[in-house]
């Protein structure tokens, strides 16, 4: 499935609460579990649930929650890193990493969670290229963001033999711990030795979405 047919089906749903067309299964599965909503999109636009580096033949899928004018209430998960840990701490070129990979091209669906269930919706989708002109300027600080962040994380382990990596923020984009028990521990092969004792990801930070949302209403 391509990014433009996604959101033919998906324009289908906005603005309309999830009860007027989900099953009473799914719809007490979406209260119960706020990381269901998501994936409850996916199946209801018959993207099929896989663990392919990304969602679309073209591109990514990306949902979370905000209020009923699509103001950001969370930050929004991009990527696991450690798998990728010393391609950042080796500060391999933006454009050819996994980050890059993930974020080129998207599908942005803000899921509107304001006030009781019954009024929950999916909001009008927003699609971000990066190639498009439209999104230089986004393009070029989230390369920047990269570039700091990398950096950073090096700043952070060089600093003595025992360091730890900590949360770092670019402008848009941010990793920090995102793990449950047992915990992971990252190992980089750089370092010789542990850099962290839970796994870390990236995320958009809020500042984003309220970049993109406003890029869109322009």
């Amino acid at each position: 499935m391509t990014i433009n047919e996604a959101k033919n089906k998906i324009n289908e749903l906005i603005n309309v609460p999830f009860k007027n067309y989900l099953s009473p299964e799914d719809y007490n599965n979406i209260i119960k579990n706020k990381g269901r909503t998501g994936q409850i999109l996916e199946l209801t636009i018959g993207l099929l649930l896989s663990n392919r580096t990304l969602d679309f033949v073209d591109g990514e899928l990306k949902t979370n929650k905000c209020d009923h004018t699509g103001k950001p209430l969370e930050t929004m998960f991009i990527t696991q890193t450690a798998s990728i840990i010393d391609d950042l701490l080796d500060v391999n070129p933006f454009r050819t990493s996994k980050l890059y990979k993930k974020l080129n091209h998207l599908l942005y669906v803000p899921i509107s969670k304001d006030g009781s269930p019954d009024k929950w919706m999916y909001l009008p989708p927003i699609e971000v290229d990066l190639s498009n002109s439209k999104y230089a300027e986004l393009a070029e600080q989230l390369e920047e963001d990269y570039y700091h962040i990398c950096n950073e994380m090096n700043r952070q382990l060089s600093s003595s033999s025992t360091a730890m990596l900590h949360t770092v923020n670019g402008k848009f984009i941010q990793i920090r711990t995102k793990d449950s028990k047992p915990y992971t521990p990252i190992y980089s092969k750089k370092y010789g030795r542990i850099v962290s004792d839970k796994n870390r990801a990236f995320y958009f930070k809020k500042e984003f979405m309220h970049y993109i949302k406003a890029l869109e209403n322009k």
